[in-house]
């Protein structure tokens, strides 16, 4: 794909994180960027400072995600390239015993479902109704593309953790239907691939204790540290931009492999 002021993009929970890492990449090559996201105050914001859109949108609703892609269209015009950074956490054990009762529990249904919903469904969701109308747009001059679609899982999907279950179940079908939508759209050009990320350095991980953010970095083979918004957002442009990058899922993990707990 060639990067200029005629191709929009849109990114998925785009108002932090490795979303917004990839979003200011992709302005900076003059694209016109949409942010999905559900934070207003964020999102805002960095579309001011990009001249872009935001529009707040919970990926696991259908209706919201039909009005934020009319929103983003009516200003920017048809997306040629969707990229998938909006997700959620959420941890249990499949079964277990409280240490402090006994009492034995779950893992609630319900969680496991809102997992699901967003990191499965709702990246699914924006995929195919991306695609569908990529599939209106000439080839574009010079790539012969119509468009690019980009999607987040994890290194979860491979190496789940005590407590992932759900996690990673929604990482694994990212990853999982990778190749399958490559092979779907490839007719029409349209390219898919996926990034699987380690421990990145996200708002999400900034929560955690010092202590912990500590011994996780350590485990990084090299570097030994928490990986970059930038790194992932540099990994998305160069599927963006390479035209012979199709269906496959690449880990940006320090070639680290996580242990059971």
């Amino acid at each position: 794909m060639i990067l200029d002021s005629s191709v929009s993009a849109i990114v998925t929970g785009g108002a932090s994180g490795l979303g917004a890492a990839t979003a200011r990449r992709l302005a900076e090559h003059g694209v016109r960027v949409a942010l999905f996201d559900l934070n207003p105050e964020a999102g805002e914001a960095l579309a001011r400072e990009l001249d872009g859109v935001f529009c707040e949108v919970n990926v696991a609703s259908e209706a919201a995600v039909d009005a934020a892609f009319a929103k983003a269209r009516a200003a920017n015009g048809q997306e040629r390239i969707l990229v998938n950074c909006a997700g959620i956490g959420g941890s249990a054990k499949t079964a277990g015993r409280d240490r402090t009762t006994g009492e034995i529990r779950h893992f609630p249904l319900d969680l496991f479902e809102q997992v699901i919903q967003v990191n499965l469904i709702g990246t699914f969701r924006c995929i195919a109704k991306s695609a569908a109308r990529m599939l209106t747009l000439e080839p574009q001059a010079g790539s012969g593309e119509r468009g690019v679609i980009v999607n987040t899982a994890s290194i979860a999907a491979q190496d789940g953790q005590i407590g992932q279950a759900a996690y990673t179940a929604s990482k694994a079908g990212v990853t999982g239907l990778t190749l399958v939508v490559a092979r779907d759209l490839s007719s029409d050009a349209i390219r898919c691939n996926t990034i699987q990320p380690g421990i990145m350095d996200t708002p999400m991980m900034a929560r955690a204790p010092e202590p912990v953010r500590e011994a996780l970095g350590a485990g990084v083979p090299f570097p030994k540290r928490f990986g970059q918004a930038q790194e992932y957002a540099s990994l998305a442009l160069e599927m963006i931009r390479n035209g012979y990058l199709n269906g496959e899922t690449v880990r940006l993990d320090g070639a680290m492999r996580m242990p059971p707990r």
